[in-house]
């Protein structure tokens, strides 16, 4: 039997124990075949458009199915990607948001949350940005059941902190506001507080609870306020940091400094 053939009965057995994403060195231990022999063998089928390599070694299993696109949902192998990166994470931002409902702005990217820095993933079909979080471990979390398991996603509310966080990287608090919008409608008071006492950042929460208001939230709103110390302790932050410190601060109940006039795109 050819080596080719060898790897390509070995991939069949993968897919019908539900597994689409593999390390090569998997398919090296599991056949008495070279390295080498594995190695061109899995370039052959690549070429064949049976298997992508993503990074590192590892390989998704491409479905007849999904000849065209190239690759299957990134749910049918994303946990084993990440596993083979040896990386802790969560699905969050813009494609977190789109799980919960918030989808008004589509999404190009999936975009992940992880403990250290990685460069982006981009081949066709597939496009991974990745957002360095120190605190990732007490990010709140819930499980999204994917095609090949389940997935870590940030709550409603964990979602929201991020997506004010990393608002620069995402298109601005424009985007962030037009998603909140949505989003708003999956969050809940007892949400707010876990996600508030998890953060480590204070300025973030208080971005948020002035986001909230301005969106007229205001029972969100009012629960994430009374989760907070007295606002006496609190240091005045600017709405956006990456911008001029000019404006003003005219009373609001978070101390922000309206240094932008963010709008959604409704």
């Amino acid at each position: 039997m050819s080596d080719d053939k060898r790897v390509s009965d070995l991939l069949d057995d993968f897919q019908r124990r539900g597994l689409y994403g593999f390390d090569r060195a998997d398919v090296e231990n599991a056949l008495p075949a070279s390295s080498a022999a594995v190695g061109k063998a899995l370039q052959r089928l690549a070429r064949k458009g049976r298997v992508k390599r993503l990074r590192r070694g590892f390989h998704a299993i491409v479905p007849v199915e999904f000849a065209t696109q190239g690759l299957p949902p990134y749910d049918w192998f994303l946990d084993d990607l990440m596993r083979s990166l040896d990386l802790p994470y969560y699905v969050g931002l813009l494609s977190a948001a789109a799980l919960h409902g918030a989808a008004h702005q589509q999404v190009q990217q999936l975009q992940l949350v992880v403990s250290r820095q990685e460069r982006r993933l981009d081949i066709p079909g597939l496009s991974i940005r990745f957002f360095l979080k120190q605190d990732l471990a007490s990010t709140p979390l819930m499980q999204h059941k994917g095609h090949s398991g389940m997935l870590p996603v940030s709550t409603p509310e964990s979602t929201a902190l991020d997506l004010v966080r990393y608002s620069r990287h995402i298109g601005g608090l424009d985007a962030v506001l037009t998603v909140l919008s949505e989003l708003a409608e999956a969050m809940n008071p007892a949400g707010l507080a876990a996600a508030s006492a998890a953060e480590s950042e204070f300025a973030q929460i208080q971005r948020l609870g002035w986001l909230l208001d301005l969106l007229g939230q205001r029972s969100l709103a009012d629960a994430l306020h009374e989760t907070l110390p007295s606002s006496k302790s609190w240091s005045r932050a600017a709405l956006d940091p990456g911008a001029s410190r000019t404006g003003t601060a005219s009373g609001n109940r978070w101390q922000i400094l309206e240094n932008a006039q963010p709008e959604a795109d409704l």
